[in-house]
């Protein structure tokens, strides 16, 4: 895995780092879910305890977001706010 989720050829649009037992990732990842699928975009989500400097960069921001390579947003998402972001 790389250390920077949203590097790379053919990346989603949306980016969610997060990671187990996290109630805010889970939160965030039903509005990702959720808007990704009305606008018609893809996404993934990448777990920050799978790779050491997404962990040491991260933790204390989790659930983060990104959108087209770009920090979105972090701890909670804003429905509006990223379906804007996405037109």
């Amino acid at each position: 895995m790389t250390s920077d989720p949203t590097v790379g050829a053919g990346e989603p649009r949306v980016v969610l780092l997060g990671r187990a037992g996290c109630h805010l990732c889970d939160e965030a990842r039903a509005v990702v879910e959720r808007v990704a699928a009305e606008v018609g975009v893809s996404w993934r989500e990448v777990s920050v305890d799978e790779d050491p400097e997404l962990l040491r960069r991260y933790a204390e921001q989790i659930p983060v977001t990104f959108v087209d390579g770009r920090r979105h947003d972090f701890w909670r998402v804003d429905e509006a706010r990223l379906r804007a972001a996405l037109r």
